[in-house]
């Protein structure tokens, strides 16, 4: 490729991340954080907003299931969905597996959001929360998720993989979010580092939490980072979020 073409292409990708990233700015609201899982890898922080989620849909199952045994635990319904795995690490009388993967349309091994919610869960009143790890397929699975089940789940927890490689679909997914959802908390996963895109530092996998905008009172810019709750994912070095991920002013 040649160097004129390169540098096009690395202002095309600068200029979506200037363009997103000042709008997952995470949010201070009146509800403070908490953490579910554990501490490492497998724990999240969500706003202590619980109250009314009747259930957790938790598509890709790890060896941990530390987070989806503290939803069973507030007395969560939690329904988790992994082809490879035959059975979560642990088990809870509120667990309900499936053995499929979540994506963007249904093939061999393959449902979609919808689809498995539909399956899942005949409630229809009260709010959803989901946590979602699927190892770069949670593009495709947004992507396809309908509108009025994004809104049935009050707080979402994601982690999205390939930020560094922020194409079109992605920004996208991130758009479509953020439609019905505020972002209140990032956590780079320290696996596998960062990029640097001119002045923008880029960690390659982060852990986004949202909350539906209607649950939002009064809010301000969180710039509390790292959160004291916050838990290095693995035993490489922290990897702090980059300032340029939360409103400095």
């Amino acid at each position: 490729m040649r160097p004129a073409v390169r540098m096009v292409r690395k202002i095309d990708y600068w200029l979506r991340y200037q363009s997103i990233i000042p709008r997952l700015y995470p949010a201070d609201t009146d509800m403070h954080l908490i953490r579910f899982g554990p501490h490492g890898d497998g724990g999240y922080l969500i706003p202590n907003d619980l109250v009314g989620i009747s259930a957790c849909f938790s598509p890709g199952v790890s060896i941990i299931s530390g987070f989806e045994k503290d939803c069973a635990d507030r007395g969560m319904r939690v329904y988790l969905a992994d082809a490879s795995v035959d059975a979560p690490s642990e088990s809870h009388h509120l667990f309900e597996f499936s053995k499929t993967f979540i994506g963007g349309y249904s093939r061999e091994n393959f449902i979609t959001l919808d689809q498995w919610v539909a399956k899942s869960s005949e409630e229809t009143i009260n709010d959803f929360m989901m946590q979602m790890d699927i190892e770069g397929y949670e593009y495709e699975a947004l992507s396809a998720v309908s509108v009025e089940l994004m809104k049935r789940f009050r707080i979402i927890v994601i982690e999205f993989h390939g930020v560094d490689n922020l194409d079109r679909n992605k920004v996208r997914v991130f758009k479509k979010l953020l439609n019905t959802h505020t972002c209140v908390h990032i956590h780079p996963n320290n696996c596998c580092g960062f990029v640097r895109l001119f002045n923008i530092e880029i960690p390659r996998v982060m852990e986004f939490t949202f909350l539906r905008k209607d649950r939002i009172k009064n809010s301000f810019y969180r710039r509390d980072f790292p959160h004291p709750l916050d838990s290095d994912n693995t035993s490489n070095p922290s990897l702090p979020l980059p300032a340029c991920w939360y409103h400095q002013e």
